[in-house]
């Protein structure tokens, strides 16, 4: 199978997959006709077993020595279970943080920040906050849309100018129209795809996880 049909079966994008395969992670047969990758069943199945492990936050170069056998699957679980075990003591800070500011009674304009905020920075940088990458993800996703509409509205502007000159001017070859119709109409066509892939990119995560590769 192709890529198109593995990306919805496993639901990872075309860019993660062709990562995972640089990393040497998948190796799919091509196509002697057309050089084409082509899937099985056995890449569908390492897909799907990589993507659990990234959502576990295991890292990749974790993951290669699993497939090599250079790590067992145990002792890879062993570390996860200690990575959210340290989690859960960071997390259980700030959550006592909070508890602590609550049964003081503190307010907006008598809270003494400084000493929570040096807590605070101790935890981002051990890589420990609360902050929504949701809200982030809807802000990438609106610039997206906003600046296709952009450059759609640009293009659009030239062939509505044309339509007009054509319904004035009769003797406007219509030949023409065609063809600048079809120059400015691409780039919007193409737009379009890439602001649908750039959204499926946002919403899958890539731009998170690349952080952790």
């Amino acid at each position: 199978m192709l890529i198109n049909e593995v990306q919805y079966k496993v639901g990872l994008t075309k860019k993660s997959i062709r990562y995972y395969e640089s990393e040497g992670l998948l190796k799919p047969k091509r196509n002697n006709n057309n050089d084409y990758r082509e899937y099985d069943e056995t890449d569908i199945k390492d897909l799907k077993l990589i993507k659990f492990l990234r959502n576990l936050n295991v890292p990749v170069n974790e993951i290669k020595k699993l497939k090599n056998n250079e790590l067992t699957l145990k002792e890879c679980m062993e570390e996860r279970i200690k990575f959210i075990e340290k989690a859960e003591k960071e997390f259980s800070n700030i959550k006592n943080m909070c508890y602590e500011i609550f049964d003081q009674g503190l307010e907006f304009n008598t809270i003494d920040i400084t000493k929570y905020s040096e807590e605070m920075n101790i935890l981002n940088k051990r890589g420990v906050t609360l902050k929504d990458f949701k809200k982030k993800d809807h802000r990438k996703i609106l610039g997206a849309c906003l600046s296709s509409l952009i450059f759609s509205l640009f293009f659009s502007a030239f062939i509505i100018l044309f339509t007009v000159i054509l319904f004035t001017d009769t003797e406007f070859p219509i030949i023409l129209y065609m063809i600048i119709v079809s120059i400015f109409g691409f780039p919007i066509l193409g737009i379009i795809i890439n602001l649908i892939k750039r959204i499926k990119e946002i919403k899958g995560g890539e731009e998170n996880e690349a952080s952790k590769y």
